[in-house]
């Protein structure tokens, strides 16, 4: 493995830069590549069918372009939907990043727990398997919202947020007949923690909220063991598969965050 060889995150968009930051933090001198799938954004209201057959198709070809040592999806719609396919058509260490059930779970003192994603991320199989095998015990209240994946993509291009947008937007989850007793919130959508100051402020009371963000910085810590990495930390890349006035709007967040870099796939 040369030390140069990059982790390659990817995401519909900016999303995933939340799952950069606690990787960076562990593995200060890698090498990073951070791919934004902007002219598929969103997948959230995408169909299974259209992510299924566009992620790993991209993925190999972001592959055969980066060489990278290892890949990570850091998104859970893609991750829930297409993340068999992708390992199983790619020669490397593929990490995926799914709804943090597990520790919402045993954080929980209430029992009942929010599931905070996508619309297409909160009606996956894959989600009701985790709630199965480590939320048995628990009512769990889902919500979709592609609202809040759209309020943190206007946060990182320096645009206002509003607090009543952020409440409209997470206000289902809270409004049924359970909604007051939730006492933990899983961020399934890697967006959302970008708002994390934003979301703390509009709960209608004090939640824990939990993402997958730590276990995937383990998971790459851990594949990645004694490879060698560059002596000086190396300038992160950030490619967008459609550099329109929107991607280069992002820029300076992404600047800000490592990647001063910026190219069209």
């Amino acid at each position: 493995m040369m030390p140069n060889a990059p982790v390659l995150f990817f995401d519909s968009g900016v999303g995933g830069l939340s799952v950069v930051a606690q990787s960076r933090a562990g593995l200060p001198t890698a090498a990073f590549v951070y791919v934004a799938d902007t002219a598929g954004f969103p997948y959230g209201t995408k169909t299974e069918a259209e992510i299924a057959a566009r992620v790993p198709a991209l993925l190999g070809r972001l592959v055969e372009r980066y060489r990278p040592r290892l890949v990570v999806i850091a998104c859970n719609t893609a991750s829930t939907i297409a993340l068999t396919v992708v390992r199983n058509a790619l020669e490397l260490p593929v990490v995926g990043t799914v709804p943090a059930i597990k520790p919402a779970a045993e954080a929980s003192m209430t029992r009942v727990i929010g599931v905070l994603g996508t619309d297409a991320t909160v009606r996956q199989p894959y989600v009701d398997r985790l709630l199965a095998e480590f939320a048995a015990d628990c009512t769990v209240v889902r919500h979709g919202s592609a609202a809040l994946v759209l309020l943190a993509e206007a946060k990182l291009r320096g645009e206002s947020i509003q607090l009543g947008d952020v409440r409209s937007a997470i206000a289902g989850l809270f409004d049924g007949p359970n909604g007051g007793s939730i006492d933990t919130v899983v961020l399934a959508c890697t967006h959302f923690p970008l708002l994390g100051e934003e979301l703390a402020a509009a709960v209608p009371h004090p939640v824990r909220f939990v993402d997958g963000g730590s276990g995937i910085a383990r998971r790459v810590a851990h594949l990645t063991a004694g490879q060698a990495w560059p002596a000086i930390t190396p300038p992160g890349l950030a490619v967008v598969t459609r550099l329109d006035a929107a991607a280069r709007a992002l820029a300076p967040a992404l600047a800000g965050r490592g990647f001063p870099e910026l190219v069209q796939l």
